[in-house]
């Protein structure tokens, strides 16, 4: 499978090589399996029958003899997969894509963190549904377990760094307790760029100590008045926050004593925006190269719905926590492999990896996939390589675009009963009757 070839790199066979388990010769080895559940993240028909049939026809294309097409074996072979190394593979190829990236990819010459949440669906099973209960606007049995993600993401390469997911709703599962255990994926030296929901003294607080530098949306709660504080130009200025005095359940009281009474921090508006940030330097950063570095905080958004709509993460299939969390992180090792293929492209031919197509880069692979055409041996990669680098995404600065559809889904009525009652009113009416006309 083509996909092992990019597993078994030099910068990545050790670490594949430790975390396979022991396992007998059969049909459907880990690194096997771990490739064509790969493919499965960037297939159009992401079924497992697909993605046997394709294995199928790659080995009596070798030669071998044939196999069965029946999927039991490969489903038993994925849940065998260790959720380990496919979670270190996923980390691992993010970190060596962030830690390669060239200086000018960068922000100043330094790395450039987006973070950023979202929410996944998955098919209403009742282990889905205790591990992740559907949202309680959503009626039982016709809602859908969901699940929060927050992904820590490379500006520069478009890599994830660190992930972490848990249940939509409930204490200790929103976005922002998600988000202080990716913190530790964070280096001196980096910049952490977010949204409002993440301007808070706590977070500020934990990275500055950390040394690293936040340009954050001022939250909506907060008042800022440029009338005072410490002036440093038309509508930018130095601030104090002072510590809170309420203590978060999540932080000990060691802890609330160890950080500083106050914070000192730049606020600055432009572009119809407050930013905060701990770049307090205005000759050395200027609030309007502060208001341009923000501006780049939408890839993130841009990143997850590559994730999600353009790999198919939106919508998981598996029918148990488990392999829920394992198809997640299969989706993004695939993810940061196809960036890996990016930046490759970018770095050979002298432009970024963001002004490459995400899209058109799976494209690609899977038709180099589909042909065996990425051989490495067979310089095939290098014709990959330049046929990614000549699709270049348009530079649309302050592009509007309005979140609706214009064509109109087909009027079939919204399920509002559980389907098995649904059933028996067909099979006694003939026809689902609709509950707006029952009042």
């Amino acid at each position: 499978m083509q996909f092992f070839n990019v597993l078994t790199s030099p910068e990545l066979l050790d670490l594949t090589e430790a975390h396979l388990p022991e396992h007998r010769e059969r049909l459907y080895p880990p690194t096997v399996t771990l490739s064509m559940f790969l493919h499965q993240a960037m297939a159009a028909d992401r079924s497992c029958q697909r993605a046997v049939n394709a294995w199928a026809a790659s080995r009596a294309a070798e030669g071998f003899s044939p196999q069965s097409v029946r999927t039991g074996g490969y489903c038993r072979a994925r849940q065998r997969l260790p959720l380990p190394m496919v979670r270190a593979l996923a980390l691992e190829s993010g970190r060596l894509l962030s830690a390669r990236s060239k200086a000018q990819w960068r922000w100043r010459g330094r790395a450039v963190k987006l973070l950023d949440g979202t929410g996944i669906s998955m098919p209403d099973t009742p282990y889905n549904q205790t591990a992740f209960p559907q949202p309680a606007s959503q009626a039982p049995g016709v809602g859908f377990p969901l699940l929060r993600l927050c992904a820590l993401i490379d500006l520069a390469s478009g890599a994830v760094l660190d992930a972490a997911s848990g249940a939509h709703c409930g204490a200790g599962h929103s976005e922002l307790d998600l988000s202080r255990t990716l913190l530790g994926a964070l280096a001196p030296g980096d910049v952490l760029l977010a949204d409002a929901l993440y301007a808070n003294y706590w977070l500020i607080a934990e990275l500055a100590a950390a040394g690293v530098d936040v340009v954050l949306q001022q939250h909506g709660s907060r008042h800022t008045d440029f009338r005072r504080g410490r002036r440093l130009g038309v509508r930018d200025h130095m601030v104090q926050w002072r510590k809170p005095t309420h203590v978060p359940a999540w932080l000990s009281r060691a802890r609330y004593r160890a950080l500083p009474e106050q914070l000192t921090l730049r606020e600055v508006r432009i572009g119809g925006r407050v930013l905060v940030t701990t770049l307090r330097d205005a000759r050395a950063v200027p609030k309007a190269e502060l208001g341009v570095l923000y501006r780049r905080r939408w890839h993130v958004e841009l990143d997850l719905r590559c994730i999600k709509t353009t790999l198919g993460m939106e919508v998981l299939r598996c029918q148990t926590p488990a392999m829920v969390e394992k198809e997640l992180w299969v989706y993004l090792l695939a993810y940061n492999l196809i960036r890996l293929l990016m930046a490759q492209a970018a770095a050979e031919h002298g432009t970024v990896p963001r002004a490459l197509s995400f899209k058109h880069t799976v494209q690609l692979w899977n038709e180099f996939s589909a042909r065996a055409l990425c051989q490495s041996d067979t310089g095939s990669l290098a014709l990959l390589f330049q046929l990614i680098a000549q699709q270049r995404v348009g530079h649309r600065p302050g592009r509007i675009e309005p979140r609706a559809r214009k064509r109109r889904p087909k009027s079939f009525q919204w399920l509002k009963v559980p389907r098995p009652l649904a059933r028996r009113q067909i099979q006694r009416l003939g026809y689902l009757p609709n509950p707006a006309h029952a009042k």
